[in-house]
């Protein structure tokens, strides 16, 4: 399918450092901290990107050639490891006639597989990347993305980080909700058919733009602090149909850099899934569906984030703010199947059952496949005993995603809005005990469910995935990914080692940081100030304090960033 005219990109990113003198990012060391890095990296070895290729489109102001490229000497990439392309044609040499050089690129690149840096960046995060492909943008939504489905062949990129978006979706405007509606079907129909997952800003102001408003992709917010201040990013829901966008979010001022961050974040998961971290079956451990799942459920929850059964995610933020660590966590606990698959009659009700299986591992991940059918539905259960010796509070999450299926139809403007092309998958959690249920996520028009409960109580659980049977669905089967953590709040308790006191706590979950005070009065000063050089012992955080004839206290605490 070709689109009805060429697309020209309008909005590329707003409050860029590199255009606006005197306007920096707030980016520090901090930031792997924030994002799980650092505790990432000292968890494992040999994960950075290896193997993994990445396509980068990016657009910048119309010209002739188009500015769109990286420099490798200016990233600290080697230079045998790009391509470039573009309507004027490809080249793997630097410089070249098919395009210019993109500041905006370069500092994308920073974030995601850069080793060179102004010093603000936190550095990439995939610096081992086998293959970058650098392309000029409206080249390849026109020439890639829109021919999907009648002959092109894939770019061969498992990831696509997609740092600009097109103006954002007007409500009431059918012009450009058809624009948004034709851009997600061609983006979500090469999604599924070369399993390839888009990372894509949510948009830079407004509603949610395409290409971050795909319901396969992940759509990226930036997030800037408690009050989000210098933060430019769209909040959901998209215009069309109500679906929750953004997805998630990573730190920094501008979404273009927020992106990189978290296809950073894939591309060393994909690795990991790759070499096995995950279990055997890497196919599954590297689908999009289980990327996105596993990212979404790592993620950190802000102070104010809320959703409901109806809307799965954050308005602002998504599932929270990317956590690499945790995900990879997950990645690492293995693929854990549901005890017992249920067929009941289409509409009635689902219960626990009598099952006594219990999943293994009290965090994981599973990719499988739900079959209703037109009589029928279908719940796949997962039963967890949910206890630990003197724990009262579990931190609890469940992301499940499934794919739009290819060619999907829409009809624009249509109400209430047409949502063929996802079939109606649901997330329950119930208590066994009781039979009652605890918390859902339902939503009709998402292909993403995500529960939260910040202090589940010890006990047995059923999660359920709920396929809706009948004459509706737009199949019988459908592959999903669900991955899953009920976690005990993490505890800080102090030690010694030589002649200095330590700290320790958990290292998964991550998200918490110690703090320390010099009182305890109504309202003391907390601080992470010198408390940052820790190391991880055994998966717990250890943290040396140096002798101090003064009195101190600490405290563990999420620091919502």
């Amino acid at each position: 399918m070709r689109p009805p005219y060429p697309f020209k990109f309008v909005l590329i990113c707003l409050l860029c450092s590199l255009c606006i003198p005197g306007f920096a990012p707030l980016l520090n060391a901090q930031v792997d901290d924030q994002t799980g890095v650092k505790f990432f990296r000292l968890a494992t070895t040999n994960l950075y990107g290896t193997g993994i290729r990445v396509a980068q489109p990016e657009a910048e102001e119309s010209t002739n050639p188009p500015a769109f490229e990286v420099n490798p000497a200016n990233v600290g990439a080697p230079a045998g490891i790009f391509s470039f392309q573009s309507a004027n044609g490809s080249s793997t040499a630097y410089p070249n006639s098919v395009g210019t050089n993109s500041g905006h690129a370069e500092r994308v690149a920073e974030f995601l597989y850069g080793t060179v840096s102004p010093g603000d960046t936190p550095g990439g995060i995939a610096t081992n990347l086998s293959h970058v492909d650098v392309i000029d943008a409206n080249y390849f939504v026109n020439t890639d993305v829109y021919q999907t489905l009648i002959g092109q062949v894939n770019v061969g990129d498992p990831l696509v980080n997609q740092s600009f978006d097109f103006s954002d979706t007007v409500a009431g405007n059918q012009s450009s909700i058809y624009l948004q509606e034709s851009l997600d079907m061609a983006y979500d129909n090469y999604a599924a058919q070369f399993n390839v997952l888009f990372i894509s800003s949510a948009g830079t102001t407004g509603t949610p733009a395409a290409p971050g408003t795909a319901y396969d992709s992940i759509s990226v917010a930036s997030y800037n602090g408690p009050d989000n201040a210098g933060g430019n990013s769209a909040t959901g829901p998209t215009v069309d149909n109500g679906r929750c966008k953004p997805e998630i979010s990573a730190p920094d001022q501008n979404t273009s850099f927020a992106i990189p961050q978290v296809t950073g974040s894939a591309a060393v998961l994909m690795q990991a899934g790759l070499r096995g971290d995950g279990g055997r079956n890497t196919n599954a451990a590297v689908d999009i569906r289980t990327l996105k799942a596993l990212l979404l459920n790592g993620a950190v929850k802000q102070s104010d984030w809320t959703n409901g059964p109806n809307a799965p995610l954050d308005a602002r933020f998504g599932a929270g703010m990317l956590n690499l660590y945790n995900s990879y966590r997950q990645l690492a606990a293995g693929q854990q199947t549901n005890a017992v698959s249920v067929s009941v009659t289409t509409g009635a009700a689902h219960p626990p059952t009598g099952a006594t299986n219990t999943v293994a591992t009290l965090s994981g991940w599973n990719y499988a496949t739900n079959t209703s059918s037109t009589a029928n539905d279908v719940t796949h259960h997962y039963y967890f005993n949910v206890t630990n010796a003197g724990t009262a509070a579990f931190l609890t999450t469940a992301t499940l995603v499934w794919n739009r299926h290819i060619n999907s139809k829409f009809i624009p403007g249509q109400s209430p809005p047409n949502i063929i092309g996802i079939n109606n998958l649901r997330l329950y959690l119930y208590n066994t005990a009781n039979s009652n249920l605890v918390t859902c996520s339902t939503s009709l028009v998402n292909n993403v469910q995500h529960i939260y409960l910040p202090a589940l109580a010890p006990g047995r659980y059923d999660l359920q995935v709920w396929k809706a049977g009948g004459s509706g669905t737009v199949s019988t089967a459908d592959p999903y990914a669900l991955a899953f953590a009920f976690l005990p709040r993490p505890l800080l308790t102090m030690g010694h080692s030589g002649t200095n006191v330590t700290v320790s706590w958990p290292s998964y979950p991550a998200g918490y940081l110690a703090q320390s005070a010099t009182n305890l009065t109504a309202s003391p000063s907390w601080s992470t100030n010198g408390l940052l050089g820790f190391a991880i012992t055994n998966q717990q955080v250890v943290l040396p304090l140096p002798p101090t004839n003064r009195a101190r206290f600490f405290r563990l605490n999420s620091p919502n960033f």
